[in-house]
């Protein structure tokens, strides 16, 4: 069984991911520092909160950076925990984790925000959290930003809500979904499921 942990920002409401995961064949931790033992095979970073007491609750609470704690372990970042892998956000004034070249900006306001609701993805190119997924397939989404990476290399996915936004990024031993795969049924588990096994290598 892998052993894995999600950091929790103190904005609640993980139990849905902690679930998902456990169905999945997974151990699962909730920590609040990254100060402990890294006893771990990966790192989940949720995806419910802000930009800023996230950021601050990673560096205020810990004397240890996330880069060193992580190394080379498999990270996944879900909506807010795929945005502070970015440089910067519209959402707060805080520096986020700049593991991807890039920003996070707000939604048009010509769109419904925030956008919420059931949203097809477009797969750009092969992805290790996206064996098995099929094009077309349907994700949840509930966000009111979205990334905007220097580089289009990292996108795996798109989602077309009146704009592409990046729905899947990959940068070497990070993964992004702007969507909740925790409540994306079918793909969301097989997303899950493909994480997993990135953490088992």
């Amino acid at each position: 069984m892998v052993s894995v942990a999600i950091f929790d920002y103190g904005a609640g409401n993980i139990f849905s991911l902690k679930n998902s995961l456990e169905k999945v064949g997974a151990a699962v931790d909730v920590i609040t520092t990254f100060d402990n033992p890294n006893i771990y095979s990966g790192l989940l970073l949720p995806g419910v909160g802000n930009f800023d007491p996230a950021m601050n609750s990673i560096r205020n609470f810990s004397k240890t950076q996330i880069k060193d704690y992580v190394g080379d372990m498999p990270v996944l970042g879900i909506c807010l925990g795929m945005e502070m892998f970015f440089e910067k956000s519209e959402e707060g004034k805080e520096l986020g984790l700049n593991v991807i070249d890039g920003e996070v900006i707000i939604l048009p306001s010509s769109l419904k925000v925030p956008h919420m609701g059931w949203n097809n993805l477009e797969i750009k190119k092969p992805g290790k959290i996206l064996q098995g997924i099929e094009d077309g397939s349907w994700a949840y989404f509930v966000h009111s930003y979205r990334v905007k990476p220097n580089s289009s290399d990292v996108i795996t996915a798109e989602s077309d809500y009146g704009i592409k936004v990046p729905a899947v990024v990959e940068h070497e031993n990070f993964f992004g979904t702007q969507f909740h795969p925790e409540k994306s049924s079918t793909a969301g588990k097989i997303m899950l499921e493909n994480f997993l096994n990135e953490c088992k290598k």
